[in-house]
């Protein structure tokens, strides 16, 4: 006969197994509810960034619209200041009770440089070309001259005369230089 021990020991534990069934793995999936809440807290959350976005672009936009205006306002002001020593010079010329035509010369001369001078601060140079070969970006021809009527001789498609001189500024052609130019 088996005593109580030895059949324990023939037969298999059981009691894991048992456990192993008592409790089965559940994945909790959440609700559809739930699932529905957290997407319209994201989407929520997404619109809300987008409104935020679309302000900061809104302040931008009105922002740089009021510096460009600002700036084209007040573009000319540096120009305009260096232009009144210009003016100054012209009304004190005026004033004098009794010029002389050197102190005119003298006025005059004097108001060209200064003239010059506010010229080149605000990067506004000018065209001379006499004697240079004839650039249509530069120049605007006026009118043609055979090279065998030039004085001193010139060489075909060069600049003769100059009838107005041209400016450029900051490298921009404000104004071509009006020419004459050599036949070619």
């Amino acid at each position: 006969m088996h005593t109580s021990s030895e059949n324990q020991g023939a037969q298999p534990d059981n009691t894991q197994q048992v456990a192993d069934q008592a409790t089965p793995e559940v994945e909790i999936m959440p609700s559809l509810e739930e699932l529905l809440k957290q997407a319209e807290l994201q989407a929520a959350e997404h619109h809300d960034a987008w409104l935020r976005a679309k302000a900061e672009a809104d302040n931008i936009r009105r922002r740089s619209a009021e510096e460009v205006q600002a700036a084209q306002k007040f573009a000319v002001t540096k120009f305009a200041t260096e232009m009144l020593a210009v003016k100054d010079s012209l009304e004190m010329a005026l004033k004098s009770d009794t010029p002389t035509i050197d102190s005119i010369r003298e006025g005059v001369q004097t108001t060209l440089r200064q003239l010059a001078s506010a010229f080149e601060k605000n990067q506004l140079h000018e065209i001379d070309p006499v004697g240079e070969k004839f650039d249509p970006n530069l120049h605007q021809a006026i009118s043609t001259v055979p090279v065998s009527a030039t004085r001193p001789p010139v060489a075909a498609n060069h600049v003769v005369t100059v009838l107005q001189k041209g400016y450029l500024i900051n490298d921009r052609v404000l104004r071509p230089a009006l020419v004459m130019v050599a036949q070619g």
